[in-house]
Parts: structure tokens; C-alpha cells; sequence
């Protein structure tokens, strides 16, 4: 079955990290609202949610994917680049233990999850302010024997790979063209954002569906002109955090769940 391991929102979410972004006031129980209605959403496509209970002295744990990964083989336990975010490792082994086998990348490796763009058995990483190459050297080590490709993506601009460009399926690659190296993505087709909307290039893949952040219209619009289905969902506050629809879950096929 559809899985998603989440997280609630931690009561100290004002006070994570900022990368690319300027600090501003967040409307917490709006936080906490959007993020309950991002898992209804996902929760009517079919995914079951396995919903972890917040970290309140962890600003950024609600941002799941970055400190944990799951393949069809392993679930991998990442070395978080801000070292303010370590501390939510623990718990998020214990989490995904219940599925797989569990490997954890250690120093000194820095990788985030959201720096992992995988499509079919190939997994794109980010190079960035998150991740560097020994973080991707141990990937690559702990992947490799299962039959992945890792390729390392320069990323600019942008806190992570997914920030950046995300696989939406059927070949596509939506992309803020500006802030990574499209020509690593070889053959893919790339679909540019909208320009006026330079965050839009993250989105979760559903089956069918893409989740999106609903501030993102015009991307929007080029996605369904596209023929994809796309499920707008409010993450303002959210987005403040410097979060988006992909890192608020971690989501894996569970046979036995």
C-alpha cells in the first residue's frame, strides 16, 4: 500500500533555518492547518499516512523527506547539512525501520533528501549549500550493488535539487531551468516553470496526480496543458520555512502495511 510517513508541525517552526529566503512572521496554527489538509490530500489519493508526532524543540523536523529516504531495497538515514536538523535522525531511523532495512550515511557526508530526484533506477543528486560530494560518494556506495545510478546535478539559487526541478512523470521533468544543470538530466524533457514563478518547480507525484503548492497557478496551467492532473494544496506558511509539497513526506510502497 501507499505509504507516507509525516510529521506534525513543530511549535518552533519560526525559528529554522533560511537559506534563500528572507525571514517573515509564520501564522503557526495556519501551519499546522495546511499541513493536516496536505495529508487529507494525500490521504484521497490513496496513501496511507503513518503521521510521526511533532518535534517541537526541532524547528525544521515537519520536513521529513531531508533526513530520511526510502528505495524499493533500503531506507536510508541522510546526514542532514544543517546541524541544527541531526537531532531528528533518531527518530526517523526508528520510523522507517518498520519497512526496511535501514543504512545511514555518516560524516564526512552532508546529504539532504530533498536533494534526491529519483527517476526509475537513476537517483539525481544536488550539490549544494546541503549536500557535497562525500555525501554523494556514500550514496552512490550504498546504491550502487542494487542496481542505482547516481548522478551528481550542480544546483544554484536553491536550497535543494527539488526546489529546483521534480520528476512528474511520463518523461517530464518540471524545472526551473536557472537554478540547476539541466543537461545532467540527459534525455528528459524538460518543462520550464513559469517565469514570474521561479518556486514552482516542485511537485509530488501520485500516481496520476501532481500535489503542488497552490501560489503556483501558471505552472499550473503548464502542467495541464500537459495533460497531468495536478491537486493544489495551500502551503504558504509552509513555504515561509523554506518547505514545499515534496519534503513534508516521505512516501514508499509498503506491501504489508
Amino acid at each position: 500500500m501507499l505509504t507516507a510517513i509525516t510529521r506534525g508541525v513543530s511549535a518552533s517552526l519560526a525559528t529554522g533555518e533560511l537559506t534563500f529566503r528572507d525571514r517573515v512572521p509564520i501564522d503557526l496554527s495556519l501551519a499546522q492547518r495546511q499541513h493536516e489538509e496536505y495529508e487529507r490530500t494525500l490521504t484521497r489519493l490513496g496513501v496511507r499516512i503513518d503521521r510521526l508526532p511533532a518535534e517541537d524543540a526541532l524547528p525544521d523536523a515537519v520536513f521529513v523527506e531531508d533526513v530520511g529516504m526510502m528505495l524499493d531495497e533500503i531506507a536510508i538515514v541522510t546526514a542532514p547539512g544543517a546541524v541544527s536538523r541531526r537531532g531528528e535522525t533518531e527518530s526517523m531511523a526508528h520510523a522507517l525501520g518498520r519497512y526496511r532495512p535501514v543504512k545511514r550515511l555518516s560524516a564526512p557526508a552532508t546529504l539532504d533528501g530533498g536533494d534526491v530526484v529519483r527517476v526509475d533506477r537513476t537517483l539525481y543528486v544536488g550539490l549544494s549549500s546541503r549536500t557535497n560530494e562525500a555525501g554523494i560518494d556514500q550514496l552512490g556506495a550504498l546504491v550502487s550493488p542494487l542496481g542505482y545510478t547516481v548522478r551528481a546535478v550542480p544546483v544554484k539559487g536553491a536550497l535543494h535539487l527539488k526546489t529546483a526541478c521534480t520528476y512528474a512523470g511520463r518523461g517530464v521533468l518540471l524545472a526551473n531551468p536557472e537554478w540547476a544543470t539541466m543537461r545532467t538530466f540527459g534525455d528528459l524533457d524538460v518543462l520550464a516553470v513559469d517565469e514570474s514563478e521561479p518556486w514552482g518547480g516542485s511537485v509530488l507525484a501520485i500516481g496520476d496526480t501532481l500535489v503542488m503548492a497552490a501560489s503556483f497557478p501558471r505552472t499550473r496551467a503548464r502542467l495541464e496543458a500537459r495533460g497531468f492532473t495536478v491537486a493544489p494544496v495551500d502551503l504558504s506558511e509552509l513555504q515561509k520555512a523554506e518547505g514545499g509539497p515534496t519534503c513534508l513526506s516521505i512516501v514508499f510502497d509498503a506491501p504489508d502495511a
